[in-house]
């Protein structure tokens, strides 16, 4: 009976095939496919921008390595099927506080800067994003500032 159960509570975890799932109001889902459509909004994803995706969402959200991997892949396809960023931001909205948003806006920095170059792209997307969230012009440049200060120089 308690193995029935165990499995049960598996199934609904991670699906019949054990892979993690993200619900499509997932806050994780929602900032991972942000921060993925900015590894792939300028058409070319750098290992540097791929790496550092998966460490911020592994760090921020506490992940292991296979849930990063499955919300990277879910992320994605997200992205994919996304026509607009609004979809991502209003479950964003719903479900963080000020200083949750905050943080968002600073990982998409983060993920722009791995590679040592803000495209013009980038940082259109960062202005919408952070408009969408509500987060303020000053607190969006600060952060900026704040990312471009730890950013690496050698890239």
């Amino acid at each position: 009976m308690l193995k029935a159960f165990k499995h049960f509570i598996q199934e609904l975890t991670l699906g019949e095939s054990d892979r993690i799932e993200f619900a499509e109001d997932d806050k994780r889902l929602a900032a991972a496919a942000l921060l993925f459509h900015l590894v792939d909004i300028d058409g070319v994803i750098e290992e540097r921008e791929s790496r550092k995706l998966r460490e911020i969402l592994k760090d921020h959200f506490q992940l292991n390595d296979d849930e990063t991997t499955e919300l990277i892949k879910a992320a994605k396809r997200k992205d994919g099927e996304a026509v607009d960023l609004y979809g991502f931001t209003s479950v964003l909205k719903r479900s963080t506080d000020e200083q949750e948003r905050l943080n968002i806006v600073e990982m998409m920095w983060e993920i722009v800067y791995a590679d040592g170059h803000v495209h013009e792209f980038e940082d259109n997307t960062i202005w919408r994003v952070a408009e969408l969230l509500g987060v303020s012009t000053r607190d969006r440049m600060l952060l900026r500032r704040k990312v471009a200060s730890h950013a690496p120089e050698d890239v």
